[in-house]
């Protein structure tokens, strides 16, 4: 996919919204961008895993952690999960684990930060309602794009 979220940014102007930067990039794609399925989790990736079983059809996985620094909410084997199940990324408000193997997917993973640490699974959380964090709301349907220059969210496609 070519696009530069500069140049997307100059060209829809009052049509994007920028996310605050905060994220570093992990996967082996630097560059994704799809629609947004959304998750609000608090240090439990229960829904994480059973979203990323899913069919992804190229979309981006926006998960609402809570900034939690505390444990991670991604790490290799749901990364792999989501190569394999056709999510064009991961943007994770919260940090992820197995950094060294998510590099060498063929996935966008964004993320605050690592942490050894995994999370609980008590199966908690909201599954696509809007989440905001960064400045940006994510609306489930509405579309990520994200690069080395960062992040931008738009009502709709702009490819």
């Amino acid at each position: 996919m070519e696009f530069q979220t500069t140049d997307l940014c100059d060209a829809n102007e009052g049509k994007v919204r920028a996310v605050a930067p905060m994220f570093r990039s992990f996967g082996g794609k630097t560059r994704f961008a799809g629609p947004i399925r959304t998750l609000k989790v608090f240090e439990d990736n229960s829904l994480v895993r059973s979203t990323l079983e899913s069919p992804g059809n190229g979309s981006v996985l926006v998960i609402d952690g809570g900034g939690s620094m505390r444990c991670a909410m991604v790490g290799d084997q749901l990364a792999l999960l989501g190569v394999k199940n056709g999510w064009a990324g991961i943007v994770v408000y919260g940090c992820i684990r197995d950094s060294g193997p998510i590099a060498g997917m063929d996935i966008g993973v964004f993320a605050l930060g690592t942490h050894p640490m995994k999370s609980v699974k008590k199966g908690a959380g909201d599954v696509d309602i809007a989440v905001t964090f960064g400045g940006v709301t994510f609306v489930a349907g509405q579309w990520l794009y994200a690069d080395e220059d960062g992040v931008i969210v738009s009502e709709a496609s702009l490819l």
